[in-house]
Protein backbone atom coordinates (compact mmCIF):
# COMPACT_ATOMS: atom_id res chain seq x y z
CA UNK A 1 0.00 0.00 0.00
CA UNK A 2 1.84 3.33 -1.03
CA UNK A 3 1.51 5.94 1.19
CA UNK A 4 -0.01 9.38 0.56
CA UNK A 5 2.56 12.20 -0.10
CA UNK A 6 2.19 15.84 0.30
CA UNK A 7 3.77 18.33 -1.76
CA UNK A 8 4.61 21.91 0.58
CA UNK A 9 5.79 24.89 -0.92
CA UNK A 10 6.99 28.02 0.58
CA UNK A 11 5.02 30.69 -0.68
CA UNK A 12 5.80 33.83 1.83
CA UNK A 13 9.19 34.83 3.66
CA UNK A 14 10.14 33.85 7.05
CA UNK A 15 11.79 36.73 7.93
CA UNK A 16 9.75 38.66 10.78
CA UNK A 17 7.78 36.38 11.82
CA UNK A 18 8.36 34.18 15.01
CA UNK A 19 11.60 32.16 15.46
CA UNK A 20 8.80 29.37 16.52
CA UNK A 21 7.89 29.09 12.86
CA UNK A 22 10.92 29.77 11.03
CA UNK A 23 12.19 27.07 12.90
CA UNK A 24 8.86 24.85 11.52
CA UNK A 25 9.40 26.11 7.93
CA UNK A 26 13.09 25.15 8.56
CA UNK A 27 12.50 21.28 9.32
CA UNK A 28 10.33 21.00 7.27
CA UNK A 29 13.23 21.53 4.63
CA UNK A 30 12.77 24.87 3.05
CA UNK A 31 14.78 27.51 2.44
CA UNK A 32 13.79 29.71 -0.57
CA UNK A 33 10.40 31.28 -1.48
CA UNK A 34 9.15 29.08 -4.15
CA UNK A 35 11.00 25.64 -3.09
CA UNK A 36 9.09 22.51 -2.76
CA UNK A 37 9.55 19.71 -0.54
CA UNK A 38 7.68 16.29 -0.98
CA UNK A 39 6.99 14.57 2.85
CA UNK A 40 5.11 11.82 3.45
CA UNK A 41 1.17 12.78 5.04
CA UNK A 42 1.05 12.19 8.72
CA UNK A 43 0.10 13.70 12.14
CA UNK A 44 3.86 15.34 12.74
CA UNK A 45 3.51 17.31 9.18
CA UNK A 46 0.15 17.60 9.41
CA UNK A 47 0.46 19.72 12.53
CA UNK A 48 3.73 21.67 11.11
CA UNK A 49 1.91 22.64 8.45
CA UNK A 50 -1.10 24.09 10.31
CA UNK A 51 1.36 26.00 12.33
CA UNK A 52 2.94 27.82 9.16
CA UNK A 53 -0.18 27.09 7.01
CA UNK A 54 0.15 31.17 5.89
CA UNK A 55 3.66 30.88 4.60
CA UNK A 56 3.38 27.59 2.99
CA UNK A 57 0.81 26.02 -0.01
CA UNK A 58 -0.08 22.16 0.42
CA UNK A 59 -1.40 19.99 -2.42
CA UNK A 60 -1.29 15.62 -3.04
CA UNK A 61 1.60 14.65 -4.45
Amino acid sequence: MADKMLKITLVKSVSGRLAKQQKTVEALGLRKIGQTVVKKDDPCIRGMIFAVKHLVEVSEA
